[in-house]
């Protein structure tokens, strides 16, 4: 079942064409990689699906609605409920635990604060980091600050995920075991990842790679 459709996106800056033309379609479930080198639009096409910014043209449907002009609280409603993120760098906010990271996006939601903590420590505990829930994000390892922000993706359960180069700060090792937790996620919670990686293996594991250059998909 599609969940994601963009007809023809395009997106400018300035006088620059960074995306021209964009069409594709994500299936709900689906682990899609998006490949291609450094300033092809991978990160630009990843943020306009994700509704971090909007394109100049073009149409973006999530399970059949329009949303490429969602603004303000409406936007932001609908990002909270439907969308989770994944970055490089995992942006957890250094004044608080691991547990605490991980319930904002549901507090922000006015969700139930102990059902949230319950959440979160179910989602910690399937990420394998339980034991550091009370630890501050400067005395987590890479890996783990990593896992934290995943589950901080899911705490809303979110209907897509979207990563951008989540593996980019880990060594390899532990972005073989961020690869399995992908999938492990997808079938135990039925999550769809769109994922923007340099990794070769991340990519080729994917059920889809989408391949981008010069702003549009090859």
């Amino acid at each position: 079942m599609e969940i994601i459709k963009a007809l023809d996106i395009k997106k400018n800056y300035g006088t620059v064409q960074v995306l021209k033309g964009i069409n594709l379609q994500i299936n709900a479930g689906e682990i899609v990689a998006i490949v291609g080198s450094s300033g092809a639009g991978k990160t630009t096409l990843l943020q306009l699906l994700g509704t971090l910014d909007q394109p100049s043209s073009g149409q973006i449907f999530f399970e059949g609605k329009d949303i490429s002009n969602l603004k303000g609280n409406t936007l932001s409603d609908f990002r909270n409920h439907h969308i989770g993120f994944v970055f490089q760098f995992h942006h957890l906010l250094p004044e608080f635990s691991a547990l605490e990271n991980v319930c904002i996006p549901a507090w922000i939601s006015k969700a139930d604060r102990k059902a949230t903590e319950e959440r979160a420590l179910e989602l910690l505990t399937f990420l394998g980091v339980d034991h550091r829930k009370d630890n501050k994000p400067s005395q987590l390892s890479g890996g783990e600050a990593q896992r934290v922000a995943v589950a901080r993706s899911l705490i809303n359960s979110p209907k897509v995920v979207f990563a951008d180069e989540p593996t980019g700060n880990l060594d390899s090792a532990n972005a073989k075991e961020l690869h399995k937790l992908f999938f492990e996620l997808r079938e135990k919670y039925g999550q769809t990842f769109v994922i923007v990686t340099h990794n070769e293996e991340l990519a080729n594991s994917a059920d889809r790679i989408i391949h981008i250059a010069d702003g549009v998909i090859l």
